[in-house]
């Protein structure tokens, strides 16, 4: 059976360390390099509900897209039972699980989550988004739509809870892609030809701005819009290694709801 350090290693293989960004923290995180695995578990997020799932499981690792601990947003100077951050650490090591992390690396990766979000929106020719640090991605659609139905398409697909939108007045037809909060990237895909534009967490003024630059805007949320990559991961690492059991977590879901007037 396959250490810590070895299904690590494959992961690079994936989606190499020196290309994340600067400041990002990725790898093994937490435990015991050379613990021998068995069983594994892939999630988005590490949270408590993943923990306790991996631990009822008899899983040894827990495989995320998001760190653990990631320095730019959270520095971890302490770890104390009676912080979030620290209590949820100790209980991953407690419960003798490791965990690694592959973050803006699997971002930019060939098959990595931007692949995969194209993939799920059954995009055309996919490709990179201009020079944009290989972050994003940009392609067409069959036949052109209108937004309302490539909306309902997007919603089907990710298995959102709910889309925000803006509707530019234009037909959609050829598609940038950004997995997770991408709103930085408007522009190229302005620049780029597109005229519709999917990611998640933009802001007020980005919506309402889109009219005038012309590109529909979609909301899908950070969850939906990544979550693709964890299926990718379960197939890579079953196909890496066969003789592990690899899942994919069901307690982890898209954590935003959305209030619908008239709903009951």
């Amino acid at each position: 059976m396959p250490t810590v350090k070895q299904i690590e290693d494959a992961l690079f293989r994936l989606a190499p360390k020196e290309t994340a960004m600067s400041w990002d923290n990725v790898g093994m995180l937490l435990g015991e390099p050379e613990q021998t695995v068995i069983r594994v578990m892939v999630a988005l997020d590490i949270t408590e509900d993943v923990v306790n799932e991996a631990q009822a499981e008899n899983c040894q690792l827990i495989v995320a897209h998001h760190p653990v601990m990631n320095c730019k947003w959270l520095p971890v100077q302490t770890v104390r039972s009676d912080t979030p951050q620290g209590h949820l650490l100790l209980k991953i090591l407690r419960g003798n699980l490791s965990a690694i992390c592959m973050h803006t690396n699997l971002d930019v990766a060939a098959g990595g989550v931007n692949d995969c979000l194209a993939e799920a929106l059954r995009l055309e020719d996919p490709g990179p988004l201009g020079d944009q640090d290989g972050l994003c991605r940009q392609g067409k659609l069959p036949a052109q739509s209108t937004v309302p139905d490539f909306v309902k398409q997007v919603s089907k697909a990710l298995h959102c809870n709910g889309v925000r939108y803006a509707d530019a007045g234009i037909p959609v037809c050829r598609i940038a892609v950004g997995g997770g909060a991408c709103g930085d990237y408007i522009q190229a895909a302005i620049d780029a030809g597109c005229d519709t534009f999917v990611t998640s967490d933009l802001g007020y003024h980005d919506f309402l701005d889109a009219k005038g630059k012309r590109i529909n805007l979609i909301d899908a949320g950070h969850f939906p819009t990544e979550d693709p990559i964890c299926i990718k991961l379960v197939s890579y690492l079953t196909a890496q290694f066969p003789e592990l059991t690899v899942i994919k977590s069901t307690s982890h879901r898209e954590v935003i709801q959305y209030f619908v007037e008239g709903e009951k």
